[in-house]
């Protein structure tokens, strides 16, 4: 990898654990609770755009193939189908 694919990677690295602890406020205080006058729901919303800008990027400086992303993320939704609640 070149300095900016290492730095994107970097940035994308924080901005998972971001939404991870994004995601451990809502379960442990609601997604309408609030702190420092935003909502659990905003501050994920924020940081799930942060994360996307990421994926972007990684997308954008061919860090990845695409078309294995999108077979990765059809596999998933399948899986979920079978082994999950969700629809």
């Amino acid at each position: 990898m070149n300095k900016v694919q290492n730095e994107i990677m970097m940035i994308a690295q924080e901005e998972c654990a971001e939404v991870t602890q994004a995601i451990s406020k809502v379960f442990r205080f609601g997604l309408e609770s609030v702190h420092k006058e935003r909502s659990n729901r905003e501050h994920l919303e924020e940081e799930i755009g942060d994360l996307l800008c990421m994926i972007d990027l990684i997308n954008e400086h061919g860090i990845v193939d695409w078309s294995k992303v999108e077979a990765a993320r059809g596999n998933k939704r399948l899986k979920l189908k079978q082994w999950s609640i969700i629809r």
